[in-house]
């Protein structure tokens, strides 16, 4: 199945989802997440700033920074297509900007190079049992990732894991996947230790 169909089905199933649900399974995912001792040992996390339907990141930055781990953003640039992450320390650190992303604003905040991140979790909007993601189609992330070295973990809802996504031979996986339902160790999965 081409990517975009794939992408686009998935996100309209996901949009079905009511508000109550939306926040009560992504709150499980959250605390699923907390449970990861690797997690819980980091000094960095990177992250994305959620829009629905994406499993919701708000509360669960906040619980990082409740637990004295460092949070930091990634700011995209559209003429390169790259992206830079940033610590935030608040919220008011953030900006709306284009197609309503919430970033961080560079000239309060402090650039975190990617060999300081601890753990980076990476979203996606389809993903197989592999580790391999459907994107939201910007290729940011496949770029950042292609000079990240550190551990990933993607969170998703149940509905976003199918047998398999269309890959291509610059994607990436990431190590693990963490559901509402499910954790997949992917990169056992294919063969690594």
């Amino acid at each position: 199945m081409d990517k975009t169909i794939m992408r686009n089905e998935v996100l309209s199933v996901l949009k079905e989802m009511d508000s109550l649900t939306y926040q009560t399974r992504s709150a499980q995912i959250t605390q699923s997440l907390l449970n990861e001792e690797q997690i819980l040992q980091s000094k960095i996390i990177g992250i994305t700033i959620s829009s629905f339907p994406e499993v919701d990141t708000w509360h669960l930055i906040e619980h990082l920074w409740s637990l004295g781990i460092r949070v930091a953003v990634p700011k995209c640039h559209a003429k390169t297509r790259d992206m830079q992450f940033y610590e935030i320390t608040s919220f008011d650190q953030l900006e709306i900007v284009y197609m309503k992303l919430h970033e961080p604003k560079p000239e309060i905040t402090n650039k975190i190079n990617a060999e300081d991140i601890s753990y980076l979790i990476v979203p996606g909007v389809v993903f197989d049992t592999l580790g391999f993601r459907v994107g939201f189609g910007g290729g940011y992330y496949d770029r950042f990732l292609q000079k990240y070295k550190g551990a990933t973990i993607s969170l998703a809802f149940d509905e976003q894991v199918v047998p398999t996504v269309p890959k291509e031979h610059h994607d990436l996986p990431v190590d693990i996947i963490l559901t509402d339902q499910n954790k997949w160790i992917c990169h056992a999965q294919r063969g690594k230790s």
